[in-house]
């Protein structure tokens, strides 16, 4: 695979299965090199594989998010807006019509929900505040008034005078839409009740509830005539809400962070006449509200569908919701299910593995146990016909911890070189997530330029116990401490290291570098001042490199206190003892530092602080900031720069590893 292969991929996503079973929507995102943007488009396919998958639109900028009425017969769709806005749309599905326009809105629309008697759409959308009236620009208006912590999101820019608020509006269209749940609180995840009176919503709308991140579940009057009412009990988070068919319960995914975070996410029933809840799964012991994959538990009959990562994988459960019903595996193996929806007794999967990008499946009801998925798309085969992708090996490396293996990945270079091979070590960020046991494009580029790609998931990550993932809490936490961030994680990542060099011989132990982004920038960073001697090169992107600065800088600012259980202001040198900055005199090895300039969740001053650090000291160092991205670039940013960033990347350990560099790589 070579960078200009960026311009090859095909994503899927969305699916969302007709009321009848029949038919699934879905979206493929492909990538425009020469306009710089991601076409989007819905496409149908039928359930038992009768018809080809056929594209359904094909906007100009871009269509998203579909949602079918409760008879079948219409699709919502939102479209976007070359400034940025969006039109929220209906069109005939096997039927005579025209699509109709229901709004238009200068902010992003989003999480369409039909009411049950198909005459109302629920979505999300962002709500200006007068301050947007007061003049033509930013320049002219008043001052933003900021009164709490959560005013930014990466990606969004100031959402303190734009909160994010559920709207309704005619599916005939005609009509404006009106507001049910509002500002200056923010609101997600709409949800009918079978009546069509009540929408159940996400949000957190009591006094400062702007000092923790957790949100609870509200229940709002379909005519925007009362204010929200609290449904679930302050204290863990509740997110994602469905209701159940009789209306009586709602399913939502919940967590109990309130007493230390991380916590694993379950499924959790409510009760809409009591707000009784009964937490489901718990027995797993696994995090059943991945990131990213996470969506509201599918009903089917008195059951529900939800997902559960382990191991790398992600697999699909059942559970029922009685008193001692045990959580049931439906699809399970080294994969992934990236999302999934179940209607009309079809249930639909967003399946992927190591070797290939996620495809939609069907998981046929009746099936033998085990039996393989049933294929239903194919849009990524030319891709993969022209890029092969074998899959790598996975290895048990025991934690220095004692307490359980660290699931660790090799995959060798597509070429191999006579003599040994150079290593890249790449990290996650997170840390409160998982690699994956999916196709990844970054590992591919890697192993075409001639490097074996070794990655783990430490101490920190989910994937594994509820223990594991708060193993690095700081260890003057009250409740759970840990070894904090540079501990245990350090440790199982060099351990994971080891156990690859050990494994495979032809691998070179004099040429190996470090890299990862976000949290994984972080590790990187600490590893190369505190461990001397164990790489040749490293590239820090995105990082934390000074965790009390970024405490007050970043957009989720008072999270780290919370992943910590103690806070800069009571503990300033807990904070400082574990920032790689405190140590950058000890960084032995040449340094490559990436950053997105409009990043808010790890502010370009992260990483201005380590380079200022660095060529004051004399060390090599070399800085590359991206403008007009986000904290996300390497994933969802500007074709072009993503392209940039890997050339970039594969130059610098071509330098410093001997790896083939981007202009020398043939195309096989």
């Amino acid at each position: 695979m070579l960078p200009s292969d960026i311009g090859r991929l095909v994503t899927l996503g969305s699916p969302a299965v007709s009321p009848d079973g029949a038919s699934v929507a879905f979206t493929v995102r492909r990538v425009d090199l020469e306009r710089n943007s991601y076409p989007t488009s819905v496409w149908l396919a039928a359930v038992d594989g009768s018809s080809a998958p056929r594209r359904l639109t094909g906007s100009e900028h871009g269509d998203r998010s579909p949602a079918w009425s409760p008879d079948g017969t219409r699709l919502a769709v939102v479209t976007g807006r070359a400034d940025g806005g969006s039109v929220l749309r209906v069109l005939p599905i096997g039927t005579p019509g025209e699509p109709v326009p229901l709004c238009e809105r200068d902010e992003a629309v989003s999480e369409p929900a039909w009411s049950p008697d198909g005459t109302r759409i629920a979505f999300v959308s962002r709500e200006r505040t007068a301050r947007w009236s007061t003049g033509d620009d930013d320049r002219a208006r008043e001052p933003r008034r900021i009164d709490r912590l959560f005013s930014r999101l990466d990606g969004e820019g100031w959402i303190v005078d734009r909160p994010s608020s559920v709207f309704v509006v005619d599916a005939a269209g005609g009509g404006a839409p009106w507001i049910v749940a509002g500002g200056p609180f923010e609101h997600s995840g709409p949800a009918w009740s079978p009546d069509g009176r009540t929408l159940a919503v996400v949000s957190s709308r009591e006094p400062d509830w702007d000092l923790s991140s957790a949100t609870g579940i509200y229940l709002a009057d379909a005519d925007g005539a009362a204010e929200p009412r609290r449904l679930t009990a302050p204290g863990p988070t509740h997110h994602s809400p469905s209701w159940s068919p009789d209306g009586s319960r709602i399913a939502t995914l919940a967590a109990d962070e309130h007493l230390a975070a991380p916590a694993h996410g379950h499924p959790c029933v409510v009760d809409v006449g009591t707000g009784a809840e009964r937490v489901l799964a718990t027995a797993l012991d696994r995090q059943c509200s991945p990131i990213p994959g996470a969506r509201a538990p599918v009903w089917d009959g008195a059951d529900l569908l939800f997902t559960v990562e382990d191991r790398g994988g992600v697999h699909l459960y059942r559970v029922g919701t009685g008193d001692h019903d045990a959580p049931q595996p439906l699809l399970t193996g080294d994969r992934v299910v990236a999302a999934f929806d179940r209607a009309g007794g079809s249930t639909v999967v967003l399946l992927g593995d190591p070797a290939r990008i996620p495809q939609l499946h069907v998981l046929d009801d009746g099936a033998t146990p085990g039996a393989a998925p049933r294929r239903l798309t194919g849009l990524a085969d030319p891709f993969h016909a022209a890029v092969p992708a074998p899959a790598p090996a996975h290895l048990a490396v025991p934690s220095p911890a004692g307490d359980g293996d660290i699931d660790t990945w090799v995959l060798l270079p597509e070429h191999v070189a006579d003599g040994p091979v150079p290593v890249l070590l790449s990290i996650h960020g997170g840390p409160a997530t998982q690699y994956s046991s999916v196709w990844f494009d970054e590992f591919r580029l890697w192993a075409a330029a001639g490097y074996a790609v070794v990655w783990c998931n430490p101490h920190g990550s989910t994937g594994f116990t509820e223990a594991w993932s708060r193993a690095i809490r700081a260890p003057e936490a009250e409740t759970a401490p840990g070894t904090g961030w540079g501990g245990i994680d350090a440790d199982d990542v060099l351990a994971a290291l080891d156990g690859a060099l050990d494994a495979f011989g032809e691998l070179d132990r004099d040429r190996v570098g470090v890299l990862g982004g976000s949290y994984g920038g972080y590790l990187t960073t600490w590893l190369s001042a505190r461990h001397p001697g164990r790489f040749r090169a490293a590239c820090s992107e995105r990082a934390v490199n000074n965790i009390e600065s970024n405490e007050w800088h970043s957009d989720v600012a008072g999270w780290f206190h919370e992943q910590f259980g103690v806070t800069h202001l009571r503990d300033p040198g807990r904070y400082r003892a574990m920032s790689p900055v405190s140590y950058a005199a000890d960084i032995d090895v040449p340094m490559l530092l990436l950053h997105s300039e409009d990043d808010l969740r790890c502010p370009p001053e992260q990483a201005d602080a380590l380079f200022v650090a660095l060529r004051m000291l004399g060390k090599p160092v070399e800085y590359w900031r991206f403008p007009q991205e986000s904290h996300g670039m390497s994933r969802d940013g500007s074709p072009r720069h993503r392209m940039q960033r890997a050339r970039i990347i594969l130059d610098f350990f071509g330098r410093h590893l001997g790896g083939t560099r981007p202009d020398e790589v043939p195309r096989g």
